[in-house]
């Protein structure tokens, strides 16, 4: 069994269902307002639970009502929580938007997660981070032994001699753009790129070795998607999984988690994978 340590934030988000996003100054009116678990690293450590993994999670919350909420759902399905510590400041809220097609738009408020720290990975085979924590603990995470990945999200430019650690950076098209203006991406061992609806596509050193689209759904709330994709793609080829089997099924990961509201309650299983694939044979094709 694969073991992680992921090193990022713990949110709890407050989610507005809308017909559609508005236009800057524009005042909707919403379907309804839920409240869930989330956070990028919260969302991954989950991910990474319920495909598998032993996972241990290191982050920061308040001593406040919304830190028992935040981590409700990671505290249900094992993961180990012991490094989450309890600062002064507020739980990390994240106030989303998402509207009849599952588009979204996200304003977080860091709160908790601008005091993590990070000094040690207990020897997992992968180690995860996401850039909703500070910069010493993103480089501290990369420099720790293992199979490391960088989800660079939110988007900000990443110092070159952190990104010299990482052996898979996990992007979107404008993460991608923004790494790429400072950085030199051919030069990383992995690069996952991801294109929305279209897929992604996975490159070696610059070369590009896999290429994926997501099976057709009906998609719902697009928001933890790409963490369902990082970790997905993430556990696959730290256990050695070819890169294109890896790829689809990291795309079928996010995919599949679109189809349910929330970050975390959507997240699907290792399960539920194996049954699309093993009820969607076509789409191997």
């Amino acid at each position: 069994m694969t073991s992680v340590t992921v090193v990022g934030s713990v949110n709890l988000d407050l989610v507005a269902r809308v017909a559609r996003l508005p236009s800057p100054g524009e005042t909707l009116t919403a379907h309804g307002v839920t409240r869930h678990p989330g956070g990028k690293g919260a969302n991954q450590a989950l991910a990474c639970a319920r495909l598998g993994a032993t996972v241990r999670l290191v982050g920061a919350v308040g001593a406040d009502p919304l830190a028992d909420e935040a981590l409700a759902l990671l505290r249900a399905e094992g993961v180990e929580l012991s490094a989450v510590t309890a600062v002064d400041a507020p739980t990390g809220t994240a106030m989303i938007q998402v509207d009849d097609d599952g588009e979204t738009t996200i304003v977080i408020d860091t709160g908790a997660n601008g005091l993590v720290s990070f000094s040690d990975s207990w020897g997992t085979d992968v180690v995860m981070t996401v850039l909703e924590v500070p910069d010493d603990a993103v480089a501290a995470a990369m420099a720790a032994p293992g199979f490391t990945v960088l989800n660079a999200a939110p988007a900000r430019e990443v110092p070159a001699e952190v990104l010299r650690t990482v052996d898979l950076l996990s992007v979107n098209d404008d993460e991608h753009a923004i790494l790429g203006r400072t950085a030199d991406l051919d030069a990383l061992p992995a690069v996952a790129v991801t294109h929305g609806s279209a897929g992604a596509t996975l490159y070696r050193r610059g070369r590009a070795t896999a290429s994926a689209e997501p099976p057709p759904v009906d998609a719902v709330d697009g928001t933890a998607a790409g963490d369902a994709f990082t970790a997905a793609l993430a556990l696959s080829l730290a256990e050695g999984g070819p890169d294109d089997a890896a790829l689809r099924r990291a795309c079928l990961a996010g995919a599949l988690t679109t189809t349910r509201a929330g970050a975390q309650p959507a997240l699907p299983t290792l399960d539920e994978i194996r049954d699309y694939i093993l009820e969607n044979p076509a789409w191997l094709r």
